[in-house]
């Protein structure tokens, strides 16, 4: 195997476990909302692959964001990371508890 196919397979590898333990992060508080950088920070995570697993979540249904200060939902490209909280959604909770399967997250 070539070197650049294996850094393709290890990075894929990488962002399936990294969407599990942030999905896990965010449902630290199931009923609160919990600040994205926080969670960034506590899990030790860099922020480029942080930033792609919460997307994936967004896009997937698993989590809803918002702004801190004004609670209205938000999109992840609109603000920086530090002025978001996120909270997981039915289906996030259903994929945590083994009811729904993904792929691309290792729950």
């Amino acid at each position: 195997m070539n070197p650049e196919t294996m850094i393709k397979k290890a990075r894929a590898a990488n962002f399936i476990e990294n969407n599990g333990k942030v999905l896990r992060g965010i449902n630290m508080l199931r009923t609160d909302y919990n600040k994205l950088s926080s969670i960034r920070s506590a899990m030790g995570f860099d922020s480029d692959d942080f930033a792609d697993s919460v997307n994936y979540l967004i896009e997937s249904g698993y989590i809803r964001i918002r702004h801190i200060d004004t609670k209205k939902a938000a999109e992840l490209a609109d603000y920086p990371m530090d002025e978001l909280e996120g909270k997981l959604t039915a289906k996030g909770i259903q994929l945590l508890a083994g009811a729904v399967n993904d792929p691309c997250i290792n729950a």
